[in-house]
């Protein structure tokens, strides 16, 4: 189990990365140790690093320090990003395959005021108690089983193909085949973004719909 000292020096290297230190940092370094705890890892940056595997369920403050302590991330592809909207990570020993999924309490909230009573702002309060409580006062657990599929495994790229709709290249096989044409996901399924000359000549066709109209009144 990591000592005060230790804890205090994860906490500060993680409010360094995320830019400040608040409630969410504090609870995300200690769900971190928490996570790799129970998964038998005890140094995740250091001997462990190619053993563990994190999915994360929100983008919240606590998601960089559970970065900044286990070292898993986006960029190594050790780090999977699933978007639920729960303060909660699933922490993975790909050597044991062991999983253990980790779930903030919703009541340390109330409960950081039975630790410290003396601070009335609710965010100090908050950021002090998380510090101290018990991590079973914290957090709840349990074991799950999971499947990590081979093209989400760190590694280089197991295929690399090119949409025939928009001509860009697809890799780690998240392509779509539709009516047998090899399709990304956006052609395919839609995309997060409107392609600019889309925009502008659907907007015209709206403008030049309303003017139609108010001429014809």
């Amino acid at each position: 189990m990591i000592n005060r000292m230790g804890f205090e020096k994860l906490l500060g290297e993680s409010g360094k990365i995320h830019g400040h230190l608040c409630p969410g940092q504090v609870l995300g370094v200690r769900m971190a140790l928490y996570g790799i705890e129970r998964v038998g890892i005890d140094d995740p940056k250091g001997k462990g690093r190619k053993k563990l595997y994190l999915f994360v369920e929100i983008d919240r403050c606590a998601t960089d320090a559970l970065q900044s302590v286990t070292g898993c991330s986006l960029g190594h592809r050790t780090m999977r990003f699933v978007d639920y909207g729960k303060m909660a990570a699933t922490f993975i020993n790909l050597e044991t395959d062991q999983a253990v999924r980790v779930v903030a309490k919703e009541e340390a909230k109330d409960m950081a005021k039975k630790y410290l009573p003396g601070i009335e702002d609710k965010y100090r309060c908050q950021l002090g108690a998380y510090k101290i409580m018990p991590d079973d006062e914290l957090f709840y657990h349990e074991r799950v089983f999971l499947h990590i599929r081979p093209e989400d495994i760190p590694g280089r790229p197991l295929k690399r193909v090119r949409c025939e709709d928009c001509g860009e290249y697809v890799q780690d096989m998240r392509e779509v085949l539709k009516n047998g044409t090899t399709l990304c996901r956006s052609c395919a399924e839609g995309g997060y973004y409107t392609h600019q000359r889309y925009f502008y000549s659907s907007r015209y066709a709206e403008k030049s719909q309303r003017s139609v109209l108010f001429c014809g009144e």
